[in-house]
């Protein structure tokens, strides 16, 4: 069972493996320490010290903070909410409703009639980022992901205590 460094783990997230060690690392068997140092890497990358206790989506995180609460954080130290809340409610959202703002994306003609679907843009209110995108009727109410259900991850999938504030 191969077993993978915090080097070639950044190198996972950033894209920059090659793409036979990344279906080597695709197909073969997953070590126990893998998420322990993806989670490391993370960890390293950001400039707070909440823990990381899952990754939520590109520059979102679950963290847990010194009085237990645990919620919704980008990548630049915004907070969003509880993450059992739909931290899209919390965020700068641009709709793409209009021809015109489709066309800024879309070729003329090639995008969707904004009658039958519109582009919700999800952006941190303090750094700006782009978090997430979604196409959906005009009408369709803003979705949350996913609810993790985190301490059963820990005690039985990863078989890890949790992350601890330093």
């Amino acid at each position: 069972m191969a077993k993978y460094d915090k080097k070639r783990i950044g190198e996972l997230i950033d894209g920059t493996l090659e793409f036979y060690q990344l279906k080597d690392m695709m197909t073969s068997h997953k070590d126990p320490e893998r998420f322990e140092i993806y989670r490391e890497v993370l960890q390293d990358r950001v400039s707070w010290d909440d823990p990381i206790l899952l990754p939520y989506g590109l520059h979102l995180y679950i963290v847990q903070k010194a009085n237990g609460d645990r919620i919704v954080k980008c990548d630049c130290g915004h907070e969003f909410c509880d993450y059992r809340e739909n931290w899209k409610l919390q965020a700068r959202i641009f709709v793409r409703d209009t021809e015109e703002k489709m066309n800024e994306i879309y070729p003329k003609l090639m995008s969707p009639d904004p009658e039958w679907q519109v582009i919700r843009e999800y952006y941190c209110p303090s750094c700006a980022t782009q978090l997430e995108v979604e196409a959906v009727p005009p009408w369709y109410p803003i979705i949350l992901d996913f609810e993790p259900d985190i301490d059963t991850f820990y005690n039985e999938w990863i078989k890890k205590p949790l992350p601890t504030v330093k």
